[in-house]
């Protein structure tokens, strides 16, 4: 039986930090709930990052990682970086279509629409499958219009102020 009786649809978006992070507090929650839970990173094949063991430690918690192990710019994609979302995106299809999962996080999937890894056609078809039951959070920079439209909860993130503008460059269990 799903944990939830209507699951809505979130978009956390903007240039400020804690996207993600207030994605992994509703994983946390929901699995306090006993829910069951899928995360899919996009362009997050890196191996370093502190939710990756984090979630192994939560039962209910199923974390599929998408994406090679360098950054790039917008527009500096390779083919590799193309298959690997169109990987993400067919996990993603079959985790919003599963009925095991109560909540499914779409990880930084707004940013691989914004630099071109995949289209917003998909996402939006992607959406219109979501079981009626499953809670969806879309999470990462540039959230489509389209997107911010059909969410029911859209939180911007807003950079007021922010270590890096000091010279203090990304440290090992707080940015990642």
């Amino acid at each position: 039986m799903s944990l939830f009786e209507r699951g809505l649809i979130h978009v956390y978006t903007g240039n400020g930090k804690g996207k993600t992070t207030a994605a992994m507090g509703l994983i946390v929650r929901c699995v306090g709930h006993g829910g069951k839970v899928a995360m899919v990173q996009f362009m997050k094949g890196w191996p370093f990052y502190g939710e990756i063991k984090g979630l192994s430690y939560l039962p209910g918690v199923d974390l599929f990682r998408t994406g090679g192990d360098k950054c790039f710019r917008k527009g500096e994609h390779t083919e590799a970086d193309l298959k690997e979302a169109q990987r993400g995106l067919a996990i993603a299809r079959n985790c919003v279509t599963d009925p095991k999962y109560d909540l499914v996080v779409l990880d930084e999937i707004n940013v691989a629409v914004d630099f071109g890894l995949l289209s917003l056609s998909d996402v939006l078809n992607l959406i219109g499958i979501k079981l009626p039951t499953i809670e969806l959070v879309l999470t990462g920079r540039h959230a489509p219009r389209e997107l911010i439209e059909i969410a029911d909860l859209v939180t911007e993130m807003v950079e007021v102020k922010h270590p890096y503008q000091r010279d203090i460059m990304a440290r090992k269990g707080i940015e990642y």
